[in-house]
């Protein structure tokens, strides 16, 4: 995610700004273009964009107000949300204590995800348009009898909104023995089982998928039993992303489609930053890098490796250096890469 600048006065902006916080303009982010943009409200109650053509009119999305979106929607499209908020299916009860806090945190890391999602092109269809097998979310929280499972059928993507509780994601976390739990990561990790079905399912690439990640014709019941009783492998780390992944080849291909995600973001957030990795101590310039590139539009995915490992070495010793945890807990192996170079490739329809 890169970062933005306010058009009235050059301060530097984040994606989830609404208003810049040197000068006061507010601030609207333009789905079609993806620019966060200074806003001029109408006296008709529509909105003048500065990054708009002149004469077009906008709205504010509907979930400004309760769950933050600063997203914008065309005034003339009949739409009363933009096209991240219109995905979702059934939202939590808000008059439940808590629940709007925890709705809003699931808001800001969807926003983040289709933000994503447009930069790498992907197809993106909504359940409003494709009742079936569009996309949609369910954020849902535990009934005395009905406890929510996060998961994915066909285009629904469950998430149980205690996931947004930081004090129960961490236990949860814990218990299972997980060196990484955000909420991003799970909508990360949630779409990868979606688009597994839109590029690999419907474009009949199931064989090539095959050879990468396994056969997804295993039982899955099963296999998640065997997982939950024996855990993973203990050499795991040598073919594998995450432990996890080891479960069933559809989670191997969801976590490393997650940690593909994690990547071209993270890279484009330190290119946007202009940042260079040298470490004055290393005898060799493997870990080195260049960072002036587009990471959602690098055709060569070796390049996007070859500045990962460095960056991520450099900012976990920042972390470490703060009391935190690794930023990026993780190590990769080449079998863990050459999956990641498969994910690359179907993303960019070399697959």
């Amino acid at each position: 995610m890169h970062v933005f600048t306010c058009e009235k006065c050059g301060q530097m902006l984040h994606f989830e700004n609404s208003v810049c916080l040197r000068c006061g303009t507010r601030l609207g982010f333009l789905p079609d273009t993806l620019r966060l943009s200074a806003c001029d409200p109408q006296p008709d109650g529509t909105i003048a964009v500065t990054a708009a053509p002149q004469g077009s009119a906008w709205v504010a999305c509907g979930n400004a107000a309760s769950a933050g979106c600063n997203w914008l929607v065309r005034a003339d499209s009949g739409d009363s949300f933009c096209p991240a908020c219109e995905l979702n299916r059934t939202i939590p009860d808000l008059a439940v204590e808590g629940n709007e806090e925890r709705w809003r945190k699931m808001e800001e890391a969807k926003r983040r995800l289709i933000y994503a999602l447009k930069r790498l092109n992907l197809p993106l269809t909504s359940f409003q348009d494709d009742k079936e097998r569009g996309l949609a979310f369910d954020f849902l929280a535990d009934e005395p009898d009905a406890p929510v499972m996060t998961g994915h059928d066909d285009g629904l993507i469950t998430i149980n909104i205690s996931e947004a509780d930081s004090a129960e994601r961490e236990r949860r976390r814990v218990e299972l023995g997980e060196p990484y739990r955000t909420l991003l990561g799970h909508l990360r990790h949630e779409v990868g089982h979606y688009y597994w079905d839109v590029l690999v399912r419907d474009r009949n690439k199931i064989d090539a998928s095959r050879e990468i990640f396994g056969d997804e014709s295993a039982d899955y019941g099963e296999a998640l039993q065997r997982h939950y009783e024996n855990g993973a492998p203990p050499d795991w780390e040598n073919a594998y992303v995450s432990a996890y992944a080891t479960m069933h080849p559809w989670e191997d291909f969801a976590e490393t489609w997650t940690h593909y995600l994690h990547m071209v973001d993270t890279l484009d957030t330190a290119a946007s930053f202009g940042m260079e990795i040298d470490p004055h101590v290393a005898t060799t310039a493997e870990l080195n890098a260049e960072l002036a590139f587009d990471p959602y539009r690098e055709p060569d995915f070796k390049r996007l490796v070859d500045a990962w490992i460095p960056l991520t070495v450099a900012v976990n010793s920042l972390n470490r250096s703060m009391g935190q945890r690794d930023l990026y807990p993780f190590a990769l192996s080449t079998p863990a890469i050459n999956k990641l170079n498969f994910i690359h490739d179907l993303v960019r329809g070399a697959v």
